[in-house]
């Protein structure tokens, strides 16, 4: 008899039952998507399908700051009062950077990346010396063709952005060797180098292009230093020189 009273009453109240738990599923649910809206926003992605492709070209410009790391000879401080020097330094001075690149995919996480840069620079060597206190310093300013070499690792892409890091080599060549052989230099420089890079980046997805900052890091392995033959007192302290470069990168793919 209860059960049939039961099962009465639901006849008579289903359409209510009915509408009521419609309404009861609609509100968890619209509560439920708002929270989830509220906590993962949505954002367009852009370019979606970027890592598919196997070759990506660019441009770039680069600032920086560059100098020499000066390794004195062992004649330093030895000689007499004054034709010794008393201290031989390099400022830093700005740094530009103009050039191409190319990345080509090797893995999910691994590319290579290349291209040729057109670099300013203008190394400075100060010295100072007991009899001579305002001897004038010397500038080496030159342009370099250079060609970075360098292995990079990329995070998972999160939407539009992502980080990066990479390290490598670096051949460098100076463009203007026939003006610099035919001034009176008073220190004399490699035209070659050989650096050793590394850095760290993030990269920016856009509509329409991939925009790429990066902090570098250049240390010279070659030594730039050529001995002369003559008593110079511009070299006679000097045993090694090594170029040292700190650049931001500002890359557009």
């Amino acid at each position: 008899m209860f059960t049939t009273h039961i099962w009465h009453q639901y006849h008579l109240y289903r359409q209510k039952v009915i509408l009521f738990a419609i309404f009861t599923f609609i509100f968890i649910a619209g509560f439920s998507h708002n929270s989830l809206a509220q906590k993962y926003e949505y954002k367009r992605i852009y370019d979606e399908f970027y890592d598919d492709k196997p070759v990506h070209f660019g441009f770039l410009f680069g600032f920086g700051a560059s100098r020499f790391n000066v390794y004195h000879s062992k004649n330093f401080g030895s000689g007499s009062a004054t034709d010794s020097a008393v201290t031989i330094v390099s400022p830093e001075n700005f740094a530009f950077q103009v050039g191409g690149l190319v990345n080509f995919k090797l893995t999910d996480r691994f590319d290579f990346k290349t291209g040729m840069n057109i670099a300013l620079y203008g190394r400075e060597v100060d010295y100072r010396f007991n009899n001579s206190p305002d001897f004038p310093p010397e500038l080496r300013e030159s342009t370099w063709l250079e060609i970075p070499l360098l292995l990079k690792y990329k995070s998972q892409r999160r939407q539009n952005s992502r980080m990066f890091l990479d390290a490598g080599f670096k051949i460098g060549i100076e463009a203007n060797v026939r003006k610099n052989a035919a001034s009176t230099r008073r220190l004399d420089t490699r035209t070659a180098d050989l650096s050793f890079e590394y850095g760290v980046g993030f990269e920016q997805f856009f509509k329409y292009f991939k925009f790429t900052p990066e902090l570098r890091f250049s240390h010279g392995i070659t030594n730039m230093f050529i001995s002369p033959t003559n008593n110079n007192p511009y070299a006679r302290d000097i045993q090694r020189l090594n170029a040292h470069t700190v650049t931001l990168y500002l890359m557009f793919e």
